[in-house]
């Protein structure tokens, strides 16, 4: 009879297990859901990408937004915007950073460090959409290029108001003062205000940019601008060296002749998007054993032996792709040579690298959380019950499978962005942008101290 029991016992388990092993699966989450756009970006086909989010949207066309833009939603818009920008439809790409930067607050790694952190990025994904420092700024310095390219330099100056706020927050409140997005900003923000006759506004956010590699050629900016600007540094008077002029005084520096200038901003690859993972906890045990809580590390260690609903459920980094292509840029008969602004790929696993651990450990404890579940269920339902002990993993597995790790991102982000600006005489000219196989070719007029900004995105 005992026997009869374990036997019925082990084919009600047997049972149970396939009935719950979809379960265990879980959901794929927003990666599954950006999947078909990676693909089509995957592939060089940009306006495919735009219809896959779009329909991700349940929007008809590029021009219309959701009904509603929060959680997912949000960070779709974000991705289509992006990918608008490399198709050059700057004022639908506008019109998108735009709703997107409404709806997506920021994350206060200082604030919120922790279990918090961990919290939200586990568990978090039906949320509101939190971003990190690096595409916080980004969000509103690749606007400031929409508005340069459609040379609207009123919009580009609020671009510009709005970043400096986010600057000035993650300087004074989070001590980030390293970042190379900074410099980025800062870079497009000086040429903003120098355009615009603002000439102090453009030595402070120059001086910024300075702080950072990749923006050699402002030099010659702050040494047409200097003489006619009040504004001074450490940094300025450095490189102006023993020809710093009075504040206001005419110089030779500053007559350029007949000719203007063009800003070239070329992005290409895309940085690592986040993908669901699913390890054995004792696996997860191993690698993270020295941050977990001793009560739930030993809570964890009996639940590795039991078999069944025995794995945490995490987001991680996949590879980012195309950041060590060369991009070119060609400029009527000759190559311009581009710098180097930012790495936002090595950005994106430098912020990650802060708060992956308490991600693991978060899931740990959500794990063992689901175990005091069904142990609570099997205990009302009698120890040595068959009934309560599948009810028991029927609660772990349903907990299991509404854990869905937290994937979202921006994850049309290119992996570099380099730069260059370059004097040419008054005329007609022509650019060539090409990388990673996305080609840009058109005619630019510039008059006498005029200007054009020409950018390229390629997001493949």
């Amino acid at each position: 009879m005992l026997a009869a029991a374990v036997d019925k016992g082990g084919r009600l388990l047997a049972a149970a297990s396939l009935v719950l092993a979809p379960w265990l699966v879980g959901c794929g989450g927003h990666e599954a859901r950006t999947l078909k756009m990676r693909t089509a970006l995957d592939a060089g086909n940009a306006k495919a990408a735009i219809a896959e989010v779009n329909e991700e949207l349940d929007v008809k066309k590029a021009e219309d937004l959701p009904k509603d833009i929060k959680g997912d939603n949000a960070i779709l818009v974000l991705n289509r915007a992006s990918i608008q920008q490399g198709l050059a439809e700057f004022s639908l790409s506008k019109r998108d950073f735009e709703a997107a930067d409404k709806a997506i607050d920021m994350l206060d790694l200082a604030r919120n460090a922790g279990d918090s952190i961990g919290e939200y990025m586990f568990s978090g994904s039906v949320g509101r959409y939190s971003a990190p420092p690096y595409e916080k700024l980004l969000i509103n310095t690749l606007n400031m290029l929409n508005y340069l390219e459609t040379r609207d330099l009123n919009g580009a100056r609020i671009e510009a108001r709005r970043l400096s706020v986010i600057q000035k927050y993650y300087r004074d409140q989070l001590n980030l003062k390293n970042n190379p997005v900074l410099g980025l900003g800062a870079a497009l923000a000086g040429f903003t205000y120098e355009k615009s006759g603002e000439v102090d506004e453009a030595l402070r956010y120059y001086d910024e940019a300075l702080a950072f590699t990749g923006f050699g050629t402002l030099g010659d900016s702050v040494r047409r601008l200097a003489p006619i600007g009040n504004y001074r540094s450490p940094r300025i008077k450095a490189l102006l060296g023993g020809d710093d002029q009075a504040p206001g005084t005419p110089a030779e520096a500053s007559e350029q002749g007949d000719t203007g200038e063009i800003f070239f901003v070329v992005g290409y690859g895309r940085v690592p998007h986040k993908v669901a993972n699913r390890i054995p906890i004792g696996l997860a045990l191993t690698y993270f054993a020295g941050a977990i809580n001793p009560g739930d590390a030993a809570a964890a260690n009996k639940l590795a032996a039991q078999g069944l609903v025995t794995w945490i459920n995490f987001p991680s980094l996949a590879e980012g792709q195309g950041k060590y292509a060369i991009p070119a840029c060609r400029l009527d008969d000759r190559y311009v040579q581009l710098e180097e602004a930012v790495d936002v790929d090595r950005e994106v696993r430098e912020e990650w690298k802060k708060i992956e651990g308490k991600i693991i450990v978060s899931a740990i404890t959500r794990t063992v959380a689901r175990a005091a579940v069904g142990q609570g269920i099997q205990a009302a339902s009698g120890r040595d019950s068959v009934v309560g002990f599948l009810a028991s993993l029927g609660a772990q597995a349903t907990l299991t499978a509404l854990d869905t790790p937290d994937t979202r991102s921006w994850e049309t982000l290119p992996a570099r962005i380099a730069v260059a600006r370059v004097r040419v005489p008054v005329g007609r000219h022509r650019v060539h942008l090409d990388a990673r196989g996305w080609i840009r070719t058109q005619e630019v007029v510039v008059e006498k101290d005029g200007w054009s900004v020409v950018s390229l995105m390629a997001l493949r």
